[in-house]
């Protein structure tokens, strides 16, 4: 049974069984998720949570013990669905290609809010991380590519399922309360793909809930509230609500827990992000750039430019989004914004009048937003550059999806024709950041903060994570601590 083999798993791991490169990666992905969370909760999205959260009471017996990133403490169900907007709104965070999935932003802030509230080490905090993103990634690889195809979300899905699995180890559950824990989550999980699609903030919510559902699952099952202990196989449970049974065979067969929920901890193979777009526009990115700079190109050379890729990736194809969370699913505008810089972060993404057409300059509220002096010229550069993009899905490279990313980009110019193939995005594990890279990354999001403040992470099965996150806070909250 696929919902027990799990809660077995959850139950069976402990860090003495981790491997040197399960724990490295941990704090990997803790480094990212600290870095991607304290830019994100400056975000529109985060503060309107934080504001909700902190204008209403309430009477958790566990009191306010968690830590809001940017802001104050909170009781461990707001922390975590604060911390997880935070965490996913910049289309930064970590993913898992098979999944298809952001597992950190879901995992991390349930595992956080708990081991802080609950005065947890760092070994504890470590191990309840790899089995939740065991869980999310193992639930994700069965469910897609159906699961995806049918509408749903994995990150608001799968991730509610991971963030349980943390939570209940973290809270040192029995069997029979992991089990009820993980029931519980999977009559929780939501997300939606028209959040995405639309460029909505309702995708930031997904993995706050996501993180949210988890902890409260844990919660309820360590006072005896009980959860189907078939949520996920049931005759009428998440498989077969949110799948579709026949890929699912196949998933199970190529991916199934069993032997293969032990046999290598998906931690290693997850991804991080350098633009701040979604994932499946990055290889795209890539190649622009390769050709860019490899062949020294100007902006006005450019006659035409192609990119043939799979369809997910291909149907990203929105022309004239209206909001910065359209901007992010974009693969024409964020290609020719791009194409323009050279690269792409956060400040390309967040000016002011981006461009009059696309998107309206009450839509950016940012507090480091930036208008530039010549910024109607810009704007007709980027419309130039978008309306010589043309998008096509190649039946080859789709082939290649899921277990590739594949993009193909042509640029052409009055006197040549340059094309880069990129299969696997910078960031993946066959192609993986090195440590300074994602330090850089860290400090280029957070250039005010010291990152000397991060030296703790070094140690961190060490620590006592409450006191870990006291020692961060006053480097996490200046300069930002007046923002509400």
């Amino acid at each position: 049974m696929i919902t027990q083999d799990l809660a077995e798993f959850i139950a069976k791991t402990s860090y003495s069984n981790l491997p040197e490169a399960v724990v490295n990666q941990t704090k990997l992905c803790f480094l990212d998720f600290l870095g991607v969370s304290l830019r994100g909760s400056r975000s529109k999205s985060a503060r309107i949570v934080r504001n909700i959260l902190s204008n209403r009471g309430d009477s958790q017996d566990i009191g306010e013990s968690s830590t809001v990133i940017i802001g104050n403490t909170a009781t461990p169900l707001d922390a975590a669905l604060a911390n997880g907007v935070s965490a996913h709104c910049l289309d930064l965070d970590d993913g898992h290609r098979l999944a298809q999935l952001h597992p950190g932003a879901c995992v991390i802030p349930a595992a956080l809010a708990l081991a802080e509230s609950y005065h947890k080490t760092g070994k504890e905090f470590i191990t309840a991380m790899v089995v939740g993103y065991q869980v999310a990634i193992k639930v994700g690889m069965i469910l897609n590519p159906g699961h995806r195809q049918k509408g749903f979300h994995s990150t608001g899905t799968c991730g509610t399922l991971g963030a349980a699995g943390a939570a209940a180890k973290m809270m040192g559950l029995d069997d029979e309360g992991i089990l009820n824990a993980l029931g519980l989550a999977g009559t929780q999980a939501a997300g939606l793909l028209e959040s995405d699609h639309a460029g909505s903030m309702a995708k930031h919510l997904h993995a706050g809930k996501a993180a949210q559902s988890g902890v409260l699952s844990a919660l309820l099952a360590k006072d005896g509230f009980t959860g189907a202990p078939n949520i996920l196989e049931g005759k009428e449970g998440l498989f077969k609500a949110m799948g579709k049974q026949k890929e699912e065979k196949n998933s199970l067969k190529k991916y199934g827990t069993g032997n293969c929920l032990h046999d290598e901890f998906e931690i290693l193979r997850v991804y991080f992000k350098k633009y701040p777009v979604c994932r499946h526009l990055h290889s795209s990115l890539d190649a622009a750039i390769s050709i860019i700079k490899n062949k020294n190109l100007k902006i006005t050379d450019i006659h035409d430019i192609t990119v043939e890729t799979y369809e997910i990736a291909a149907c990203h194809n929105n022309y004239y989004p209206h909001s910065v969370e359209g901007i992010r699913q974009s693969l024409p505008l964020s290609l020719a914004l791009t194409i323009i810089k050279g690269d792409l972060n956060l400040e390309d993404i967040q000016r002011k009048n981006l461009t009059n057409e696309i998107i309206g300059t009450d839509e950016i509220t940012e507090p480091d937003e930036i208008t530039e002096p010549d910024e109607k010229n810009r704007t007709n550069e980027i419309t130039e550059i978008t309306s010589k993009i043309r998008i096509k899905c190649d039946e080859d490279l789709n082939k290649l999806y899921p277990e590739k990313r594949p993009s193909k980009v042509t640029i052409t110019t009055r006197e040549h024709v340059y094309t880069e193939r990129i299969d696997l995005a910078k960031g993946e594990p066959e192609n993986p950041f090195t440590l300074d890279e994602m330090l850089n990354k860290f400090i280029n999001l957070n250039p005010h903060v010291d990152v000397n403040v991060l030296k703790v992470l070094d140690e961190l099965e060490d620590a006592n994570i409450k006191e870990l996150m006291n020692s961060l806070n006053p480097a996490l909250k200046y300069p930002y601590s007046c923002i509400k």
